[in-house]
């Protein structure tokens, strides 16, 4: 029997050893590894090609969103499920939008998980059901003659890296380092966020960034 390939993906040691105790007594998943943020997740993911990737949202140095749309980028045939504390509408709009194939909250997630993890494995989708009525919902108002959800703001996945780590308190050399990119770069890119979001000082960018749910709190590196 081939076993359902799973990376666990959350910023929060506890939460990755309890799903990994809870998974490890399925014969037919196995979990391949661990990663503490979305930029190990995109690494990981591509050397280990897990079949399905169970992401967080808010995490350090690159969130879920910008993880999820890093991976199926690089590996479209991965899928991803969400799991994570975050249900708000703009949250699971933007994880969908970005591929993702399921999305769970973890207060509630125990009974779905393993059901969740299958389902998708499969090809299907599966969404908590209080996240599938207001799926349903949002789609009813997207047709004509209803108002059209929110079209979040179309920052490239390199701006919004940079948007994440300004908001985080990393200086431009840190974030050219983190990035491997030129400072000058860096510049470029902040520019190109704060014309965009038309956001110019660094405290309202962090204001947004955490609105968005792009990261918890302002934290400068350690």
């Amino acid at each position: 029997m081939n076993r359902i390939a799973v990376l666990l993906v959350d910023d929060h040691t506890v939460v990755r050893q309890g799903l990994r105790a809870l998974l490890a007594v399925e014969e037919d998943i196995e979990v391949v590894g661990e990663a503490e943020n979305g930029r190990q997740a995109v690494t990981l993911t591509t050397k280990l090609r897990p079949n399905v990737v169970l992401m967080d949202v808010a995490m350090p140095i690159l969130n879920g969103l910008e993880a999820t749309r890093q991976i199926l980028k690089l590996l479209p045939e991965t899928r991803v499920l969400v799991l994570t504390s975050y249900g708000d509408d703009e949250y699971v709009q933007q994880l969908v939008q970005a591929g993702a194939a399921g999305y769970l909250i973890k207060q509630m997630a125990a009974n779905d998980l393993l059901k969740a993890i299958r389902e998708v494995h499969r090809g299907n989708s599966y969404f908590s059901p209080s996240i599938a009525k207001r799926i349903k919902d949002q789609f009813r108002q997207s047709l004509p003659g209803s108002q059209a959800l929110r079209k979040p703001l179309d920052l490239t996945s390199r701006e919004a890296e940079v948007l994440q780590l300004i908001a985080e308190g990393f200086s431009n050399k840190q974030i050219a380092a983190e990035l491997a990119i030129s400072i000058k770069t860096v510049e470029k890119h902040r520019q190109q966020v704060m014309n965009k979001l038309n956001i110019h000082d660094v405290a309202s960018l962090t204001r947004y960034a955490v609105g968005r749910g792009m990261v918890e709190r302002a934290a400068p590196p350690v």
